[in-house]
């Protein structure tokens, strides 16, 4: 079996693959102030509740856009599988190109997305990564890292919409039943659901312009997704474990 960890701003998503199955799947809060071993402490209870020990593992892979957590994840991931954990580094083989200004810059979430893209969806795909920020990843047909475009995340924009105002809530994710809201709340969820998904067809038509040519595969992971993609005028395939398969990947590469 196979760990991935896949260390975000908000959240820590775990996955354990047997094969090709994804058999476990589990979130820990990122906490910027929790000690490697307190991350060691709840990694190993979490699979040995599972009944998964030392033995059933192969190796563990981490991909983290977190730097100041990295190296406490990996002493997790080792004391819980008994494996040495792979990072996703500048030098590690991922059948990708990387087609970009400076790639020892590229975000292992990105990097993990685009390589679950190339794997499993017709080419050229855009992934739509949805979470903290919000990410638009091109694959072109040659199978390389052509760009992104990042932009804040709906809840971000949301948080900063109510907390720097005096009287806009907190709200929750909800689609309205139309554009022009006649009360606070809707006005708000027009803004932040139909806002996004408008930006998200208007990015992707952009990026098919500027490409001279159509995405065959338009794909959406992340936490939010679920919750825009509907919304949207072009349609679009929800995978909410394309990074932890991602991350899989890279890993059979570079232990083959």
């Amino acid at each position: 079996m196979i760990l991935t960890v896949d260390a975000g701003n908000t959240n820590i998503c775990c996955g354990v693959f047997d094969g090709d199955d994804l058999r476990l799947v589990f979130r820990v809060k990122t906490d910027r102030s929790r000690t490697p071993d307190q991350y060691a402490a709840e990694l190993y209870m979490m699979l040995t509740m599972r009944g998964l020990g030392h033995a059933d593992f192969d190796g563990s892979v981490i991909g983290s856009v977190v730097p100041e957590l990295t190296r406490a994840l990996v002493g997790a991931a080792a004391f819980a599988t008994g494996t040495t954990p792979m990072e996703i580094a500048p030098g590690v083989k991922t059948g990708i190109n990387l087609r970009i200004d400076d790639p020892a810059t590229l975000g292992a979430d990105l990097l993990a997305g685009a390589v679950g893209a190339a794997a499993q969806y017709e080419l050229p795909c855009l992934v739509a990564d949805l979470g903290t920020a919000t990410k638009l990843t091109v694959v072109d047909r040659d199978r390389a890292f052509r760009g992104c475009v990042i932009a804040p995340g709906v809840k971000m924009s949301l948080n900063a919409l109510s907390g720097g105002t005096s009287k806009l809530p907190a709200i929750s994710l909800e689609t309205p039943k139309r554009v022009i809201g006649t009360n606070t709340v809707d006005c708000m969820r027009a803004g932040s659901v139909l806002g996004t998904a408008a930006m998200l067809d208007g990015l992707i038509d952009r990026m098919e312009e500027e490409m001279g040519e159509r995405f065959a595969s338009l794909v959406a992971t992340g936490g939010i997704a679920k919750h825009i993609i509907g919304a949207c005028r072009r349609e679009m395939t929800y995978d909410p474990h394309l990074l932890l398969r991602g991350l899989k990947r890279v890993w059979e590469r570079n232990n083959a």
